[in-house]
């Protein structure tokens, strides 16, 4: 007992250590000290509710819900990072409407595909504070070996996929597709396929593997757009402050009826939708300082006002 106690007082001696620095240093050491700060902390909380989540992961599966694994272990990560780093989410559903649906009922949906920008390591909070019930994420597989993090992903239902094996990853979305429909279990995905690291509001190219497996198992794309957050947490440039990041959930995006055949449409619509959902928070974040123009929306007639309004 005594060298967990060692494991867990060493990084935050050093943690409190460097926020103590943090306060009588120039701006620019004081700048990296603060990531630096942050990022053990991150880390570290990480891997204590991967921890949790190994426990909770067998203990859930006993009791037959497992796929509740990962909503408690992302609630408990976003609480102990508000209170230790001062970084909170806030999620809200787009008014919007999409086929008579709008975002705050996209939150109710299930099963449906879940989609959001891949921004940094940081979206591992972003998780933590959108996931709705009874969701699970897709990783590559070569996590499911990671200590603690792999076996918690594991236990709680992820979809790894083997992006080196075409086959093998064809595979498994079949299987995902199967388990969505049988265990009404959504899934989240990063379309992207890897983070973009952006400084103002922008997108990479979509991978199509999450509308494919939309469309094979017929059910909903709901697309999440999380604001760009260069203020908050800059990793090329070292750069760490706390603050509220803002999340939209925006209408559910139908895939019934649909094939293979309209997998580019509904890429690109969904693509279209987050870029111009991304680019809106853009001037509500931070003061509007990381604004770019702002496209016309589609439903919303009056530009400005839907500008202004916070969802």
């Amino acid at each position: 007992m005594s060298w967990l106690l060692y494991l867990a007082a060493v990084p935050t001696a050093i943690v409190m250590l460097l926020r103590v620095l943090s306060l009588v240093l120039p701006p620019g050491p004081a700048q990296l000290v603060s990531f630096i700060a942050f990022t053990i902390t991150a880390f570290g909380l990480m891997i204590a509710c991967a921890s949790y989540g190994v426990v909770a992961g067998i203990l859930f599966r006993l009791v037959g819900y497992g796929g509740l694994v990962q909503w408690t272990v992302g609630r408990a990560f976003k609480w102990s990072m508000w209170l230790t780093t001062g970084v909170s989410f806030q999620v809200t559903g787009s008014m919007k409407r999409e086929g008579g649906m709008t975002g705050e009922d996209a939150l109710t949906l299930r099963p449906a595909v879940f989609v959001g920008n891949h921004q940094t390591e940081m979206d591992v909070l972003m998780l933590g504070t959108f996931f709705p019930k009874w969701t699970s994420v897709t990783a590559k597989s070569s996590l499911k070996w990671t200590p603690f993090l792999g076996w918690f992903m594991t236990l709680s239902k992820t979809v790894f996929i083997d992006r080196a094996n075409r086959a093998m990853s064809r595979a498994t979305f079949d299987t995902a597709a199967e388990t969505m429909v049988s265990e009404r279990q959504n899934v989240f995905i990063f379309p992207e396929g890897t983070r973009s690291y952006a400084e103002e509001p922008t997108l990479l190219p979509f991978k199509k593997g999450a509308f494919h497996l939309a469309v094979q198992a017929q059910v909903p794309i709901v697309p999440v757009v999380c604001a760009n957050y260069e203020n908050v947490l800059n990793v090329k440039k070292k750069k760490f402050r706390p603050g509220t990041i803002d999340i939209t959930v925006l209408p559910p995006i139908s895939t019934r009826g649909c094939t293979a055949d309209d997998v580019n449409r509904l890429v690109e619509k969904t693509q279209k939708a987050m870029l111009e959902e991304l680019i809106r928070l853009s001037h509500v974040t931070d003061n509007g300082k990381n604004g770019m123009p702002l496209p016309s929306a589609s439903g919303v007639d009056d530009v400005t006002r839907e500008l202004r309004k916070r969802h």
